[in-house]
């Protein structure tokens, strides 16, 4: 059950994602709920432009960061051999380039194989008014965009553990069913795959059909 925010950690959420003190991972263990949810209200209180264009702001500091680390290590990296050179060879001993690295924690990249999950005896699905699966691709998901452009080119579905957490995403134009024999995503797997679909998103799994 996905946790209800108060009208604070909402403020204080946003506050902190703005300021970029925060990432989505540290929020959610801040704050004690999933990295959907707190991805869903910023893009609530921001809109999802702005929550896009904020992203990718971070996404190009940090970029450049790494691209400064790698120039300064290069640089080192002469600087050792040239004195390598200069000393005939001799043994030189280097103290360890210390690199920053990113402790937030990250999801498997690799995706579960349909075989090994054990679904809920219920799940949800969101469908459109022709009762229509809505297919969006891997990288309309913020909480996987660290996966490789390959992979968020992947058409997929995505199942809901409870309605709450189902309408809270549905929009006026479509419905929510309920899909009370999940052994049905064994059985239509191949109907799926034939029609491009190879992934199913569910809360923090990523389930390869």
């Amino acid at each position: 059950m996905a946790k209800r925010l108060s009208v604070h950690n909402k403020k204080e959420i946003l506050n902190l994602f703005i300021e970029s003190k925060y990432s989505i991972d540290q929020l959610s263990k801040k704050f004690k709920c999933t990295n959907a949810t707190i991805t869903r209200n910023l893009k609530n209180e921001l809109g999802n432009e702005k929550y896009q264009e904020i992203v990718a702001s971070r996404n190009i500091r940090e970029n450049s960061k790494k691209s400064n680390k790698s120039i300064k290590s290069q640089e080192n990296q002469k600087d050792v051999s040239s004195n390598a050179i200069e000393n005939e060879f001799k043994f030189v001993e280097l103290a360890p380039v210390d690199y920053e690295i990113d402790n937030m924690p990250r999801k498997e990249i690799s995706s579960v194989p349909l075989k090994d999950i054990e679904f809920p005896n219920i799940v949800y699905m969101i469908v459109n008014k022709n009762i229509e699966l809505e297919i969006k691709l891997l990288k309309d998901y913020p909480d996987w965009e660290f996966l490789p452009n390959e992979d968020l080119k992947r058409k997929t579905i995505e199942i809901f553990n409870d309605l709450k957490s189902a309408r809270r995403v549905c929009s006026k134009e479509q419905k929510v069913i309920k899909v009370p024999n999940t052994d049905v995503f064994r059985i239509v797997s191949p109907i799926l795959i034939s029609r491009g679909i190879s992934r199913i998103v569910s809360a923090e799994k990523l389930i390869a059909l």
